[in-house]
């Protein structure tokens, strides 16, 4: 053994981390491609986990001891903390660059101030921008992206693709205006090109289209098995944690069309793990996704400080400064701990409870300035757009706003029975959504809708409601595409984190702490 391989094979348990050894380089020729996904403006290391401080000392650490690295992010790199809230990806996209990432793609929370921001902003990006079925042939984005690159490594040919999820029902109309194009279409056909006549050794496609199956949108696992020329996945979106040490969760190896193997990968969420693909070039031959190691490194606060990035530091100061002052005043108190995974709960309940209220308080006060509005009949809000965890104990402005982050609107609107009723079908066969505390969805134990119920009565078809939500859902997204039938009664004119935020201070001036029911609202077949 050599002496260095025995530094670094005592070392890793100690620092948990092989990349940090500093061995001379191996005779096999390889390549490292280091991945992340989703990491949602989460900037700061929180509770020990995360961060980009950390993440940049992961990665300076690899390409200290490879020769050839490169990294690849797979999109929603902003939107779900009060940096983007508050800055608009000021700090984000300089923050990337900073760690010089080689190849990005467009995840669905980057088209969230539109496209003209995002050209600006992507204009700015260094590296790689790749986007193969996004047509934006005549917006401010034409031109900014290309459908492939390939890198020399080693005498060794690597192909990218660049591949978008779908935006219908899921990206607001008002942000995005592309022609999209069919994925395992375009995949194919970029990773023929890219084998056949480019004469690519590897081909490498980097997708934000998500892992696991909620509707009729293509996944990863889809792509991977009408593939033919495509040997690695590196994805994101679904925000789902490809853990190669328990491959009974999650398959990283899915075979294609012709029955080899394809590499499938994906790191979770806001920055806690890197991926870390190894690639023996001087075997690529005949290679399938097996022949590819992979593994995951925890992003951890084990760092000291001498380690971490002083101009990333010096970078971040201002923006701190304030996103600290916000995230340290406390307006509220929670009795009970408030998860965002869960579909339905607690603050799922709490999101849709105040939508009702307020938008009976907002018909009320229309009402007696002279408005014909009815009184509000239920609310829906979706919990996609709560994207952080409300703990017991201090409730900060800083919370609520990164717990709301987005740019939408309370909405009071009439909706048919019907569509109503269509909405649930798609919403029960995902786990639920958030709904206010009169109304329960039954479904079967396969999630199939048998029935809406809203104060005791089963819902009507035929009937009219007047439903509070959010305009983002009023359109349809969040695949409830029904609800775009509706007629619109009313629009708030200020952003949800702003009514949501003043309730939470007047519990605190009316000396209650916030306590939300925490019963299900989707239930399965349950006699009601």
């Amino acid at each position: 053994m050599k002496f260095t391989d025995f530094i670094c094979k005592a070392a890793t348990p100690v620092l948990g981390l092989a990349a940090l050894c500093f061995p001379a380089y191996s005779v096999a020729e390889k390549l490292v491609i280091l991945h992340t996904n989703d990491t949602h403006s989460s900037v700061e290391c929180d509770n020990g986990a995360g961060g980009v401080l950390q993440r940049k000392a992961i990665i300076d650490s690899v390409r200290h001891t490879e020769k050839n690295v490169i990294t690849v992010d797979a999109g929603d790199m902003v939107q779900g903390t009060l940096y983007f809230k508050y800055f608009r990806g000021d700090v984000e996209y300089p923050l990337m660059n900073m760690i010089g990432y080689d190849i990005r793609v467009l995840g669905n929370h980057e088209f969230d101030n539109g496209m003209k921001d995002l050209a600006e902003k992507y204009k700015t990006v260094e590296g790689s921008r790749l986007s193969a079925n996004y047509d934006f042939s005549g917006t401010e984005l034409e031109g900014v992206f290309e459908p492939y690159v390939i890198k020399k490594v080693d005498g060794k040919k690597i192909g990218f693709i660049g591949l978008n999820i779908d935006p219908s029902s899921l990206i607001s109309s008002k942000n995005i205006n592309v022609k999209f194009k069919d994925i395992i279409e375009v995949a194919n056909k970029t990773a023929e090109l890219l084998k056949k006549r480019k004469k690519c050794d590897l081909v490498v496609a980097v997708t934000h289209i998500g892992y696991t199956k909620d509707n009729d949108k293509t996944t990863d696992v889809e792509l991977a098995k009408a593939s033919r020329d495509i040997d690695i996945i590196i994805g994101g979106h679904s925000h789902t944690l490809i853990d190669p040490a328990h491959p009974e969760k999650y398959l990283s190896l899915i075979p294609n069309a012709e029955g080899r193997p394809v590499r499938v990968v994906q790191t979770g969420k806001y920055g806690r793990y890197i991926g870390k693909i190894t690639v023996d070039l001087d075997r690529l031959k005949g290679a399938d996704g097996d022949d590819f190691g992979y593994e995951l490194i925890a992003v951890t606060d084990r760092f000291p400080e001498e380690k971490l990035d002083r101009k990333i530091i010096d970078f971040l100061k201002p923006y701190k400064e304030i996103v600290d002052s916000v995230n340290n005043h406390v307006i509220a108190q929670s009795e009970y701990d408030m998860p965002n995974g869960k579909r339905t709960g607690g603050l799922a309940n709490l999101t849709a409870d105040f939508g009702l209220w307020y938008g009976n308080y907002k018909a009320d006060s229309l009402r007696k300035a002279g408005r014909d509005i009815p009184k509000v009949d239920l609310a829906i809000m979706n919990v996609g757009g709560i994207r952080q965890n409300m703990p017991a104990g201090d409730i900060t402005e800083g919370q609520i706003l990164s717990t709301y982050p987005f740019s939408n609107h309370f909405k009071i609107m009439a909706v048919k029975g019907s569509d109503f009723i269509d909405a649930m079908k798609v919403a029960a066969r995902k786990g639920g959504e958030a709904v206010s505390h009169n109304v329960r969805v039954v479904s079967d134990a396969d999630g199939n809708l048998e029935r809406v119920v809203i104060d005791g009565e089963e819902m009507n078809p035929e009937g009219e409601y007047i439903v509070a939500t959010i305009d983002y859902i009023a359109e349809g997204n969040d695949d409830m595409v029904s609800l775009a039938n509706h007629r619109e009664i009313w629009l708030d004119d200020v952003e949800v984190a702003a009514p949501i935020l003043r309730w939470f201070e007047r519990q605190t001036e009316l000396g209650l702490p916030v306590a939300p029911d925490l019963a299900p609202r989707f239930v399965k077949n349950v006699n009601l």
